[in-house]
């Protein structure tokens, strides 16, 4: 899941609040972000997007974002200039959240989230100076403790 993080151009937040969001398929994905056109070819509405991939999109950005304030990204996570365990803690629990709560609906896509968000915890745990307590790490009131 996910290698990054790719957010759309300032142009696309009027069309989010619209009721449409950028077209992500693989075909517009593959054009350099400034060779895309700006109609309507390249925009889906939201009544459109299954609740599944709504649901798997957000927590692929939680993720992104809750490795990045880890520092995973870099080769010296505990070096990294982006690393921030308390935006990092934040993140993880409403990705636990989102998950937890959304088990139900996300079928053949439950376990891959399930499995990233428990890596998180995991790495976030062996980041820490000082562990927290069995079932008191970021989003541990949702998932239980992390072993």
């Amino acid at each position: 899941m996910g290698a990054g993080l790719h957010l759309r151009p300032p142009i696309a937040q009027g069309l989010v609040a619209r009721g449409r969001v950028p077209d992500v398929s693989d075909n517009a994905s593959q054009q350099p972000e400034n060779s895309r056109p700006t109609d309507s070819s390249t925009v889906r509405e939201l009544e459109d997007i299954p609740s599944v991939e709504v649901i798997s999109r957000a927590a692929v950005m939680l993720m992104s974002a809750a490795a990045e304030r880890l520092g995973l990204a870099d080769a010296e996570p505990e070096n990294s200039p982006r690393r921030d365990l308390d935006e990092a803690r934040r993140l993880i629990t409403a990705l636990a959240g989102l998950v937890t709560s959304s088990v139900e609906y996300l079928g053949m896509h439950a376990a891959p989230l399930r499995d990233g968000l428990q890596s998180l915890q995991k790495a976030f745990r062996e980041a820490s100076a000082v562990p927290d307590a069995p079932g008191q790490g970021p989003g541990e009131k949702y998932t239980g403790p992390v072993h």
